[in-house]
């Protein structure tokens, strides 16, 4: 009984998190410009942790965050990737598909929290987002984004995209990067399928699943030397490698061969 209750709990759980942390978000557009960009860092550190506890994920920290303003980038698996880092990595701010501005809700939360939106079928628009990477950085935010341009099921990490790394490399800016690994145990489906959501996965019915989870082991492996290079292309390339380097794929579920190894 409590299995099949879980998501619908969760489910409640999830929507107040959301409605509730919207109330506080729109008060603070009413606050000076300095204290509500403070603001709206704690709100989202507080917001993360708090769905990390709603979806009982578990972050393990390798290594210590980069403080802001920072640029850090990361292997890319799934929406809970955000979740992750934003609640372990303070003053931080993603860069998004412009797709998800338009999505109910979450759409207009995630402008509000700061996201930095990206059309990726437009290289037209990359001297745009890099302005305003610029201009979050300038006002003291980390920024956070993943280099693969999209979600995968955790086999590898697919090559970095250099685009969004080209002021970083013609300022000489230091880039932090991070490798993002997920378990989940014995009798779930493995977490490339229950975590990850990538190819033609449906939002809807991933999330759900993802709600009967019983609990979710999330690691976050920092790499506390940032990458300095003057190429965008050599940066990415070695971005690449630092976060392979920390890498585990994802083909089978750890805590089942844990669980079968006991057995």
């Amino acid at each position: 009984m409590r299995g099949r209750l879980r998501p619908w709990i969760r489910l409640a759980a999830l929507l107040s998190v959301l409605l509730g942390g919207s109330i506080p978000l729109v008060c603070g557009f009413l606050l000076p410009a300095g204290v509500r960009v403070r603001w709206r860092r704690h709100l989202f550190r507080a917001w993360a942790r708090t769905l990390a506890v709603v979806l009982h994920i578990r972050v393990e920290l390798h290594g210590a965050p980069p403080r802001p303003p920072f640029l850090l980038v990361a292997n890319h698996l799934s929406y809970v990737d955000v979740i992750v880092l934003a609640s372990a990595v303070p003053g931080g701010v993603f860069i998004a598909k412009s797709e998800v501005r338009s999505w109910p809700f979450l759409g207009p939360i995630c402008a509000g929290m700061g996201t930095l939106f990206v059309d990726r079928s437009s290289r037209s628009d990359v001297p745009r987002v890099l302005a305003d990477m610029e201009t979050a950085l300038a006002r003291g935010d980390g920024v956070i984004f993943f280099p693969e341009g999209t979600s995968s099921g955790g086999a590898t990490v697919g090559p970095f995209r250099a685009p969004l790394l080209a002021a970083a490399a013609r300022l000489e800016r230091p880039v932090h990067a991070a490798a993002l690994f997920y378990r989940t145990p014995a009798g779930v489906a493995s977490p490339d399928l229950s975590v990850c959501w990538w190819g033609a996965m449906e939002f809807t019915s991933h999330l759900w699943n993802l709600l009967k989870v019983p609990h979710i082991e999330a690691t976050l492996d920092l790499d506390e030397t940032p990458v300095v290079e003057t190429d965008r292309k050599r940066l990415a390339a070695r971005l690449h490698r630092a976060v392979l380097v920390r890498f585990r794929p994802l083909v089978e579920n750890d805590l089942d061969l844990v669980a079968k190894s006991a057995s």
